[in-house]
């Protein structure tokens, strides 16, 4: 009778040691307002509820959910649409990318210097142009593109556009690829920019 019952005790105790899984928990009806535990169930009920499947000695566990972390997500048909739309992304913004970080950081250009006229026209072309204010920050009319201190941030470098009034005023680049990216990939745009970006 003693191992009788210690038997059944070792056959439950992996049903103890489980943990439910959070798909698993009850949720609320709006209709009653009662979730699903406090309605009342029978024994077994309760328990196949607890574990998210049926109990049984043979059965199968159930499969945890699909998560951007599991390996399933990397074969997941959505996961390689945006792999592939991401990599397109990175493709297209990479040369003006690479440009603007080589102007900014190398010694290419000393801080107050114009850029020259290749350097200038892919800058406007490529950057300027999707600045969500270009307009105001062209003003009356653009004169040329500088490379200088930030005004705020001096240890940081930023292009100015130079105005034919002499006003100059700096752009961020970021900004410009981002209004690029939401105007040319509207459905992944978000996404791209929340992972590849520092600031929103």
């Amino acid at each position: 009778m003693a191992y009788a019952a210690a038997l059944l005790l070792l056959r439950g105790a992996p049903l103890l040691r489980a943990r439910i899984p959070r798909a698993a928990l009850p949720r609320r009806s709006f209709a009653s307002g009662l979730s699903a535990a406090d309605e009342p169930q029978s024994r077994e009920t309760a328990a196949s509820a607890s574990e998210g499947t049926h109990v049984s000695a043979k059965g199968p566990s159930p499969s945890p959910p699909l998560t951007p972390s599991s390996k399933q997500w990397a074969d997941h048909p959505e996961y390689k649409k945006w792999k592939d739309r991401e990599e397109e992304i990175l493709d297209d913004i990479e040369p003006i990318t690479i440009l603007t970080k080589e102007i900014l950081h190398s010694d290419r250009y000393r801080d107050g210097e114009r850029l020259n006229d290749e350097d200038e026209k892919v800058v406007v072309e490529k950057l300027l142009a999707y600045h969500p204010h270009s307009e105001d920050k062209i003003g009356c009319g653009l004169d040329s593109i500088m490379v200088d201190r930030h005004p705020q941030f001096r240890n940081s470098r930023c292009l100015f556009v130079v105005r034919t009034d002499g006003v100059w005023i700096d752009f961020s680049y970021q900004k410009c690829l981002r209004a690029y990216i939401r105007e040319k990939y509207p459905s992944h745009a978000e996404r791209f920019i929340r992972e590849h970006f520092k600031r929103g």
